[in-house]
């Protein structure tokens, strides 16, 4: 006998994943309610970048016309590599999947956050502020699951996507095994304003820490920089701005500006990296992880964002195919998987490299990015295709020779 097919579907977690996730299913005809702990829209308003494979999937989540409006799209997909003297290493080109979307693009996160808001007002989805699962039983996959809220309210859903992050917790209350793991990095972040001249991204590779500049809208760029916390402490974020100057005072080049103008009147945050490597399955009964609380990434490939988008996709897709019955669950795991295992094993491998903390070692890195970083970034983004089932990818680095 074939089960009920999934109806009445319950999201945790406004984030990116989340409203994505609502947005793919309302338009999928599902009875949506998407669920956030705070109390109000705030979310960090930091930048990120999103490379072309995330800017397609925003396209068919139906927003990439404002992302584009409200980002700054790199057009060549240019990334300038130097040290963190400001010398010159090399240049490299990122793909673009289609010849209508951007390679990167960058933006603040409030701004997507604030387009994906619009676009779950326009499909009417019901929202719910301030409200937390409480309770949470899904022990029978035939049957609903059972939810009860933090006002004591008790509801039946026939899906419930946990797209609450990488401390997750309705994976806590599913899958309690499975908990983040510290990358023993810290990652640093300030928001200035854009010089006209300044279009590119650029990536200053020093001894022990990296340092990027990224354009996130026509007047604003953000700077991100990586360094080791072996020990992971904790700073009281009063002291933000003077720390993230003296973690990167050796830093000159296209930097420096920005770092000298980094004070307590500065958007500064900083933030401990962690990952999420969950084996399969991502389901259990009638929960699905998806987003950070399945596979939170480390930040050095830049596709924390895009793996989320690309996962509200795929779950539209898979429970179309499967006539919205629950071996879509098992099936959005094997998809998905390879995929995100793949972007986690290579951000992690940029990283260590990143964080080599001797001078000799540095130079040796820098010189054989000189000679393959491009080879490299092809070979990433052909190998993400071949785990998706999109089309593939259309070079875009023959406007200059790389160095």
């Amino acid at each position: 006998m074939t089960a009920k097919p999934i109806n009445k579907v319950l999201i945790v977690g406004a984030g990116i994943a989340g409203c994505s996730t609502a947005i793919t299913l309302a338009e999928l005809g599902l009875n949506v309610t998407l669920i956030e702990k705070q109390d109000q829209w705030r979310f960090q308003s930091s930048g990120i970048f999103v490379y072309s494979n995330g800017l397609r999937s925003l396209e068919k989540v139906g927003v990439l016309p404002q992302i584009l409006e409200a980002g700054f799209a790199i057009a060549d997909g240019k990334n300038v590599y130097l040290d963190h003297t400001g010398a010159p290493i090399t240049n490299v080109f990122y793909p673009s999947v289609s010849p209508g979307i951007p390679p990167i693009l960058g933006i603040k996160r409030s701004e997507i956050h604030r387009i994906l808001a619009a676009r779950l007002a326009t499909l009417g989805v019901n929202i719910k502020l301030a409200t937390t699962v409480a309770r949470l039983n899904s022990s029978d996959p035939s049957a609903p699951a059972t939810v009860t809220f933090n006002d004591g309210n008790e509801e039946p859903f026939d899906l419930i996507v946990a797209a609450d992050g990488i401390r997750s917790q309705i994976r806590q209350l599913t899958f309690p095994e499975i908990v983040p793991r510290s990358t023993h990095f810290g990652v640093w972040r300030s928001v200035h304003q854009r010089p006209a001249g300044l279009h590119d991204k650029y990536m200053q590779m020093g001894i022990g820490k990296r340092l990027g500049i990224m354009p996130i809208s026509n007047d604003k760029l953000y700077i991100f920089g990586t360094v080791p916390e072996p020990d992971n402490p904790w700073f009281d974020p009063q002291d933000w701005p003077r720390i993230m100057r003296e973690k990167f005072a050796e830093f000159q080049g296209p930097s420096r500006p920005f770092l000298d103008e980094v004070s307590e009147h500065s958007e500064v945050l900083y933030t401990v990296v962690e990952e999420v490597a969950a084996a399969l399955p991502w389901h259990k009964g009638r929960v699905l992880l998806i987003g950070d609380a399945a596979h939170a990434s480390t930040p050095f490939m830049g596709q924390g964002g895009a793996m989320a988008i690309e996962d509200a996709v795929v779950l539209k897709t898979l429970l179309q195919e499967h006539q919205c019955q629950t071996s879509a669950l098992e099936a959005f795991g094997a998809a998905r998987y390879p995929f995100c295992r793949f972007v986690q094993d290579a951000s992690r491998k940029v990283g260590e490299a990143g964080a080599l903390e001797d001078a000799a070692s540095c130079l040796a890195r820098n010189r054989k990015m000189e000679q393959n970083a491009q080879l490299q970034v092809d070979q990433f983004y052909q190998q993400l295709e071949a785990l998706n089932p999109f089309e593939g990818v259309t070079p875009n680095h023959n406007q200059e020779t790389t160095p």
